[in-house]
Order: structure tokens, then sequence, then C-alpha cells
């Protein structure tokens, strides 16, 4: 039952002075995109600001105890109908250092980014269930619809994927995970691509216009953001086919995709025929001749440089790969490698964003702003990824912003008794025994599981 609706630039005021804001009602836009899942506490204008710019002037709030205001000092705000309010001291809200709060938004996160695989995966299973079925149909239009939900809600919170604990003991799925987690990390990627890479254009358009500005003329140019590498519908499209771009693998024999030995050049060959044959078969049977579904299918796996070995099909020229198809390969391998498959184990992140990087870097200068996203949105030390203090203890990251990290061993490398707070390592000086220790060779989730204390353990299935 609806309470009330409070003016959205009320609320964007109340969380940018540091309170907190509630709905208990699920939020959407005109096309039915979920915004603001209703259990959210919105503690940051992000998520308010987007649902401003989708048209909607007001949210309404649920009337049971789901739902509530509080200002910075987790006092309650009683709003009228007419809009007015005021501040009580009940349903006070504790207030949370900046680690805490933090903390508690990932836990958040975690929740709400777990329900939205979850339905991701559902429809994945669904598209190549279908397809293997009926031989290459498939319901483009709502899988079109499930992503630009998942892009919706990727794009408010800021990847909340990342939070999600990697996959590393068992590969049941993978083609399912594979497909989500491309398309979640890609779809970060693009985003911050397109904003830096459009903002460099921009920057050199207005310097341009300033150049070419006579000092006779009485018209003030201002400057413009003209440019726009990517637009909304076009990143839609583009993320679906993130989402798609492995859907060939379902024409491959399982046999062949799972054999955990060493493959043969023939299976090698057959393998490679999901992106360039058979998955655009599966394109075009469906009467699907959207370039950004087609180029990422087929060319995932197309060199990025010259000289790039082992790379497939070899029909267009490196400098020819649309910006998203590069986008797609780095995230697939980064997936890849960071997760288990029948013939490896799960490679650790730290390790596998360094290894990209390396390989990748001053290759081009579109792969550049590529990269620079990349990093930026999987972080140095990515989430779940384990790293060694210089005073010994070992740690696992909660967030790579930062990064945030969670101690969970002494300095002799003994599971610490209870639950540790967590880190900051951002505020910490360059001098400190708490900074990361980069000279201790990096070990992955798999390997210290016995030392992980239960609450941060992934679930072995």
């Amino acid at each position: 039952m609806v309470k009330n609706s409070i003016a959205i630039d009320v609320l964007i005021k109340i969380v940018e002075d540091g309170g907190k804001v509630t709905t208990g009602i699920d939020v959407y836009n005109e096309q039915g995109i979920l915004l603001l899942n209703k259990d959210v506490i919105v503690n940051t204008i992000n998520p308010l600001e987007v649902i401003k710019k989708n048209g909607i002037a007001s949210i309404p709030f649920s009337s049971d105890n789901n739902s509530g205001v509080w200002d910075v000092n987790g006092n309650s705000i009683i709003f009228d109908k007419d809009g007015s309010f005021e501040t009580i001291k009940q349903k006070k809200l504790p207030v949370l250092s900046g680690i805490e709060k933090r903390v508690s938004e990932i836990q958040e996160l975690k929740k709400i980014s777990t329900e939205k695989y979850n339905g991701a995966k559902d429809s994945i299973k669904k598209v190549l269930g279908k397809i293997k079925e009926t031989g290459g149909d498939f319901d483009y239009n709502e899988v079109y619809s499930d992503v630009r939900d998942l892009v919706a809600f990727l794009t408010i919170e800021d990847n909340p994927f990342s939070y999600l604990t990697k996959e590393i003991f068992s590969y049941d799925d993978y083609l399912y995970n594979h497909s989500i987690n491309v398309c979640a990390i890609g779809t970060a990627i693009v985003n911050g691509f397109n904003t830096t890479f459009s903002s460099f254009i921009n920057s050199h358009l207005n310097t341009k216009q300033e150049l070419d500005s006579s000092p006779f003329s009485n018209t003030e140019k201002k400057p413009e953001e003209a440019y726009k590498c990517f637009q909304k519908d076009e990143i839609e499209h583009i993320c679906t086919g993130f989402f798609l771009h492995d859907i060939g693998k379902v024409m491959v024999k399982d046999e062949i995709l799972n054999k955990p030995g060493k493959i043969t050049p023939a299976e090698f060959d057959e393998i490679k025929r999901h992106s360039y044959d058979y998955g655009i078969k599966i394109l075009e049977k469906n009467k699907l001749n959207n370039p950004f579904l087609t180029n990422t299918v087929q060319y995932h796996h197309a060199p990025l440089f010259r000289g790039q070995k082992r790379g497939y099909p070899l029909d267009k020229a490196p400098n020819e790969l649309p910006a998203y198809v590069k986008i797609c390969q780095l995230s697939d391998i980064y997936d890849a490698m960071t997760s288990k498959r029948c013939y490896k184990e799960a490679f650790n992140q730290i390790n596998v964003v360094t290894d990209i990087f390396r390989n990748y870097a001053k290759k081009d200068n579109i792969m550049q702003y590529i990269l620079h996203s990349f990093v930026k949105s999987i972080g140095i030390y990515p989430a779940g990824s384990i790293v060694y203090l210089r005073n010994g203890q070992m740690g696992y990251v909660l967030e790579s912003a930062g990064p945030l990290i969670i101690p969970f061993t002494d300095t002799q490398e003994k599971t610490l008794p209870g639950n540790s707070n967590p880190l900051d390592l951002s505020e910490v000086g360059s001098d400190n025994d708490l900074k990361i220790d980069n000279r201790r060779s990096i070990k992955t989730p798999l390997e210290v599981y016995d030392l992980l204390p239960s609450y941060l353990k992934p679930q072995k299935n």
C-alpha cells in the first residue's frame, strides 16, 4: 500500500546532505525497467539522478515499516501530504563509519545482484535450450528486454556483479554463467569507454571551436557535449551482443566443448566454428542482421592487433573491428581465465588483470581507452581476490576501490578468530605495514580455502 509520494529533488537534497532513503516499493521507468529495488538503502545520489533522468518527478513510498527517509544523524524524516516534512528522533538508524557504510552497501548489492544474476541465468538457459530444441529459433525480443533490465541495473549501481563470488569449485553451467559475466563485465567497460572516449573527443572539438572563434564575433560560443560514441539504445544492443556472444557453442558437441584433456587440432577447428559459422547461422535464421550482434558473435575471437596469435576469423584487420567487439574479447578472456573449467582451475584475478594489460597495452590508441576502462571497472585488485599485507597478514578484497579488504589471518597465516574489521587501504600511509605487499606470491581463493572464515568462503556444490 502506498503511503505517499516524495519529490525526487527533495530526496536528492536529503541524500546529498548525508541522509538515507528506502522506498519499500520497486521503482520502474515507462519501459518497465527496474530503476530502484524496494529494499535498497539509498545513500548516494546516483540512483536518484538516474530516476530523475527517466522523467520521474516523485517516488512513491510504501505505508509499511519497510520504507523511510532519514537525515545524516539517523533521525526519521516524516512527510505530510502537501510535501512538507519534519524530523523526529524515532526509528533512528545507527550512524555508520565510512567503511561500515560501504560494507553495508556492498551487502545490499550482493543480495540484489544475486537475484538479478539468477534471473539472467534463467533467461540464457531458456534461449540456449530453445535453440537446441528447434535447431536455431529463439525469441530475441524477450532476450533484449531481459538485457535492458540488466544494463539499467548495472548502470545505476556501477558493476554490482563484481561483488559476486566467482564460481571456483564447479564448472557446471559454465556457458550460462560465462554469458552473464561477459555481459556484466562488458557493460561496465563499454560505459566507462563511452564516457572517457566521448569526453576526449568533445574536449578536442571544444578546443578547436575556441581556435576557430573570431575575435570580432558578437556571438559567444559555449562548449558543447556534441559527440557521444554510443547512444543509450546502441549500448543496449551492444550488451545484448555480449550476452549472446557464445550462442553458437550450443551447436558444438558437449564431448568436445567440455573435454577435460588436450583437444586435437580438428576439435579446435570445430570449436572455432561457434563464432563465424554456427553463431552467425543462428542469427540469420532468426533474421537478426543487427551489426552490434553479428560483429560481436562473429569476431569476438578475431586478432585485436597485428601479430596476435590464434585469433579467428581473419577476414578483418584489427583496425576494422569496432570498439565493442574488442571490449567483448577482453571481457571473455578475463572471465574464462578466472573461472573453473573442466580442464583447469580458476586463475587469480590479480594476475589475469596484469596479464591482459601487458598483452594489449600500446597496441593501438583505441585499445588504450578500452584498457583504461577495463582496469578501472575490474580493478587492479578485483573483488574476491586474495592479497598479502606487508605485516604478513592475508586479506580478502571486498571491493577493488581503495581497495577495501578484510584481513582473515594473523601475521603467521593462521585464521583470525571471529569477524575482522574491514580496512580501506586508500587511507593507509605509504610506509604502513598494512599496505599490500606486491613482493609476495599471489594466492587464489581456492589455495587459501581452508584459511578463509566461513563468512568469506565460496560455497561448494
